[in-house]
């Protein structure tokens, strides 16, 4: 395996090989940039691997300069997880009009992002790349993990006026499937070792209950007078050690036409950070499994609490629960989801205030 040539920050440029996988197929680096912001991509897991804002040294994302940490310690950083985000209790769903046995490849007994062979540690291929927007693809077989149907799955990243990074994933099947993409990127503000002083705000009224294996044990609840509810916004070092933070906050009952914003992160010495979606609900998870190894970008390794992931997605255990938003993609049906992450230069300015949308569902 190679490494990733030249220096580790962002450089807006043509396509350039990031290394080649122990098969032997070369992995892709491509940098999209405008309005002040530049973001690196590879084509494995279709993933983030860098973002940059103008007037902030510090990488907002978690990253790595080579491509073997993302083989290993670095797995689903950045990428676009699917065809089913999120977990699935039992491996097993009813789909397509028959019960499914998927990958258990989440402590031998649940599916975890689309199981071991998910689109997040997938060859996507790049269809175009230029200077402030790049395509890839994917193709599921049937079958493919257990799922039924062959999807295509296609991610278009943007630079758009504000900045924001805009994220647009569609995807067709050519049989009854679930579909349910989550781009899983890590945010990182203020560039230090973790995140405690960050603040996050989000508008979600429930949340999903779950049991030690993070599976759902029934219908979203109220987040009031739970550690869940971060409607008024949050310093992240008030909440690290009381319970692990892997939540899914439930913002609607589905998919909306238009992004909304829902959540705010902020940082002193770092941008805010506004997260839109038409997503029902988003998967907030804290980064507590990270234990440091392979240099991440900057040279540092990635100890506990390093970044915030914020996953807008279906929800976990869709296909299992009735009360969940429909996760089911049917012939002649397009999947479509807008994400975008907008940058707001003066850390915690206006976290104060709801950040609209779809509050109160």
């Amino acid at each position: 395996m190679t490494a990733a040539p030249g220096p580790v920050s962002v450089h807006p440029g043509g396509p350039l090989s990031f290394g080649t996988l122990p098969d032997g197929r070369e992995v892709t680096r491509v940098v999209i940039a405008a309005h002040g912001l530049s973001v690196a991509l590879i084509t494995w897991g279709a993933t983030i691997q860098d973002v940059r804002l103008a007037g902030y040294p510090q990488p907002l994302v978690l990253g790595y300069p080579d491509l073997a940490a993302y083989l290993g310690e670095g797995v689903y950083l950045g990428a676009v997880v699917g065809r089913f985000a999120n977990r699935i209790g039992g491996a097993s769903a009813f789909i397509g009009g028959a019960q499914r046995r998927l990958d258990a490849n989440d402590l031998g007994r649940h599916t975890l992002h689309g199981g071991s062979d998910g689109t997040g540690q997938r060859l996507w291929r790049l269809v175009d790349a230029e200077a402030d927007h790049a395509t890839m693809a994917d193709t599921l077989p049937d079958g493919h993990m257990g799922f039924p149907g062959r999807m295509e799955v296609a991610v278009a990243y943007a630079i758009i006026p504000g900045p924001a990074l805009e994220i647009a994933i569609t995807a067709t099947a050519d049989a009854e499937t679930v579909c349910n993409f989550a781009t899983h990127g890590y945010w990182n503000l203020d560039g230090r070792d973790d995140i405690a002083a960050h603040v996050f705000q989000c508008d979600a009224a429930r949340f999903a209950p779950v049991d030690d294996e993070l599976i759902p044990t029934g219908g979203p609840l109220p987040v009031t007078g739970t550690r869940h509810d971060w409607r008024q916004g949050a310093r992240m070092g008030e909440r690290l050690n009381a319970g692990l933070i892997d939540v899914s906050l439930h913002l609607t009952d589905g998919r909306a036409q238009v992004a909304s914003p829902v959540a705010r992160l902020s940082a002193p010495g770092g941008p805010a950070l506004t997260v839109e979606t038409t997503e029902p609900a988003m998967q907030v998870y804290a980064g507590a499994h990270l234990s440091g190894g392979a240099p991440g970008l900057g040279g540092r390794p990635y100890h506990r609490f390093a970044g915030l992931a914020l996953e807008p997605q279906v929800g976990p255990d869709a296909p299992n629960r009735p009360g969940y938003p429909d996760p089911v993609l049917r012939v002649g049906e397009t999947y479509r989801q807008i994400t975008r992450f907008r940058f707001t230069p003066g850390g915690e300015a206006g976290l104060n205030a709801p950040a609209g949308g779809q509050a109160g569902a």
